[in-house]
């Protein structure tokens, strides 16, 4: 990488880790990020309101290659001494994709500079944390033909600037449940006359082992409490409303699918039993990341190529990621390049973005550009 685009692009990372901003609230990140390219590229840039991608034409017949950043923040505290550190109270990059974005960015410079074997496109994300993002972004592939897509996680517990690969799943669906349950109040006194919703929340939430058993699926499925809610600080009522938040996560997405379901009729079963009205929505809903085995080849063809130590991950990330709803469209990969192994872990306080990952990525998707 050429050691200018490299400056450019780390201080970039800076700019936007200074001013981060939380999921579909981007507006200024994805203007800096434009302005950047309109600055220093002659590259096509098309924007598409809270996101956008900018085009590198190698011409017709050729493959369209996208790779993809994200650029949202998270509510998290800056609390570590940084020369750039942020300067939005209760915002920060802990996450790293100030540093995915820069990388994209630096990326971006190279291609526009040196050219490219196939056309690509650049995707600049929103709310990848919430899982709002990628199943907006999504219509890129089959509007432009995308024949095969990439994206990068920085990963702390992996050997510094690794590139590590997953073939099938390589990070786990999830999603945000909650149950809501209305009854009648009553006199405290009286708790026969209502009807309360709390025995019925316990009941469900007594289920919750026996549905999630390992014993009983093919991959890893889980159900954590997060919150209940029952009733009001008023010691002279009964409850008569009450809330049970749940993060449901699995392996596999059809595993998913069938604890939800699980959880959804046993909570109609005791809202029937004690006449109850139940109700249900959903948030942060994230698909499984699914790589493709071709895809992951080409990564491991590039880092042996390049020198770049490369990891085989043997279980996936539990941790979601909305990049699964490109996956689904098309082939490619997400791939983990290594923090250090005794590195802060994303989404702490203590950690912040290396720069030295910047040339990892970028010469990566650089090697990747150039296959036919």
């Amino acid at each position: 990488m050429e050691l200018k685009n490299l400056e450019l692009a780390k201080q970039l990372r800076h700019e936007l880790h200074r001013y981060p901003e939380l999921s579909n609230h981007e507006v200024w990140t994805k203007q800096h990020l434009i302005d950047f390219l309109q600055v220093h590229t002659n590259l096509e840039v098309v924007d598409k309101g809270a996101w956008f991608y900018a085009v590198y034409q190698a011409g017709k017949g050729k493959k369209n290659l996208a790779f993809r950043a994200d650029f949202d923040a998270l509510p998290i505290d800056e609390t570590i001494s940084l020369p750039y550190a942020s300067k939005v109270a209760g915002v920060s990059h802990k996450c790293g994709h100030d540093g995915h974005s820069a990388s994209l960015a630096g990326f971006a410079l190279e291609v526009d500079q040196k050219g490219s074997e196939n056309n690509i496109f650049f995707l600049f994300q929103h709310a990848e944390e919430t899982g709002d993002g990628a199943i907006e972004c999504a219509s890129l592939i089959k509007e432009q033909q995308i024949d095969e897509i990439y994206a990068f996680h920085n990963m702390s517990g992996l050997p510094f600037q690794s590139v590590n690969v997953i073939d099938g799943v390589a990070h786990c669906a999830s999603r945000g449940m909650t149950i809501r349950m209305e009854g009648t109040p009553a006199h405290a006194s009286q708790p026969e006359t209502g009807v309360n919703p709390a025995f019925a929340i316990a009941r469900i939430i007594e289920e919750i082992p026996s549905l999630t058993l390992p014993e009983k699926h093919e991959g890893l499925v889980l159900c954590t409490v997060v919150k209940v809610d029952i009733g009001e600080r008023a010691f002279g009522i009964a409850a008569s409303k009450g809330e049970l938040l749940l993060t449901i996560r699995a392996l596999y997405e059809n595993e998913l699918n069938q604890l939800q379901k699980n959880l959804v009729k046993i909570a109609y079963e005791e809202a029937d039993k004690y006449g109850i009205k139940v109700s249900f929505s959903y948030t942060d809903v994230f698909p499984e990341t699914l790589n493709h085995k071709e895809s992951n080849n080409r990564v491991r063809k590039i880092c042996r190529t390049l020198g770049i130590t490369l990891g085989e991950l043997t279980e996936a990330y539990r941790a979601s990621e909305d990049f699964g709803h490109y996956t689904k469209l098309t082939k490619g990969a997400m791939v983990f390049i290594g923090n250090g192994q005794q590195y802060p872990h994303i989404h702490t306080v203590e950690y912040d973005f290396r720069d030295e990952l910047i040339e990892t990525a970028v010469e990566l998707f650089k090697g990747i550009a150039q296959v036919e």
